[in-house]
C-alpha cells in the first residue's frame, strides 16, 4: 500500500469519527478541542507525504481548514463529513496508482 493512501485513510477515518453525530461532538468537547489540534497535525502530516509521493493534496488542505474552523457544532459536522468523503476518496484513488 501506498504511504499516501494509508495516511489519507488514517486522518479520513479519523475525520469519519468525528463526523459522527454526537460521539465526535462529544470526543471534541470531552478532550478539551485537543481532537481538533490532533486532526491538524494528521493532515498535515498527510500534506507532506501527498507531496513526497505527488498525489492528490486539496483532500488534506481541505482537512487543515475544517479542524480550524469546525468548532462550530453543525458546520463542524458538515465539514467533517465533507473531508472524510474527500479523503477516502482520494485514498481509494492512491491505491489504484
Amino acid at each position: 500500500m501506498k504511504l499516501s493512501a494509508a495516511a489519507k485513510f488514517i486522518s479520513g477515518g479519523f475525520e469519519a469519527l468525528l463526523a459522527i453525530p454526537f460521539i465526535g461532538g462529544s470526543i471534541v468537547i470531552f478532550s478539551g478541542y485537543s481532537a481538533l489540534g490532533t486532526a491538524v497535525v494528521l493532515h498535515i502530516i498527510t500534506l507532506i507525504i501527498t507531496l513526497l509521493y505527488r498525489t492528490a493534496k486539496t483532500p488534506s488542505i481541505v482537512g487543515i481548514i475544517t479542524s480550524i474552523i469546525s468548532a462550530l457544532p453543525v458546520v463542524g459536522w458538515l465539514l467533517h463529513t465533507i473531508t472524510a468523503i474527500l479523503l477516502l476518496t482520494s485514498a481509494t484513488r492512491d491505491l489504484r496508482r
